[in-house]
């Protein structure tokens, strides 16, 4: 006697503002648009650590660890179980990256846009200077051709 169960497609969980994500790639999608954070490192409910620093790296590869020194965080989303996104009372949303009693909690101190804004600022910053040293560089070989005639 053979028992099938029948084939039930579960619909992925749709998480707004609050909530538990378990999936790997969620919350690496989740970290990958923080930039500038304060984090708060604690166990059992005691702080290790507290900060301020740049979301630098988000990656998962159970080979390589977390980091958070000089300023800069990379976080590995396999040091950790699970990520709950809570709430503050003024409804900002914080991150805590848990695993067995240790808790990183990661407060945003800019939105993504934001993020994106201060990307492409600097992104046209850099393309504008290194045009001007292009520029720079070709007058420069223009006015060293000139001389040798």
């Amino acid at each position: 006697m053979s028992h099938h169960l029948p084939d039930i497609r579960i619909p992925a969980p749709c998480i707004i503002n609050t909530g538990i994500i378990v999936n790997k790639l969620d919350i690496r999608r989740l970290l990958a648009d923080l930039g500038r954070v304060h984090y708060i490192y604690t166990q059992e409910d005691k702080v290790l650590s507290e900060g301020e620093g740049d979301v630098m790296e988000v990656f998962a590869n159970p080979q390589r660890s977390t980091l958070v020194a000089n300023h800069a965080l990379y976080l590995n989303v396999c040091s950790f179980d699970y990520l709950e996104l809570k709430q503050s009372a003024q409804q900002e949303t914080y991150f805590d990256l848990m695993q067995e009693g240790v808790c990183l909690r990661l407060i945003p101190r800019s939105t993504p846009l934001q993020e994106r804004r201060e990307r492409t600022f600097n992104v046209s910053a850099i393309e504008a200077m290194m045009e001007q040293v292009l520029s720079a560089r070709w007058d420069a070989e223009i006015d060293d051709d000139s001389d040798s005639f």
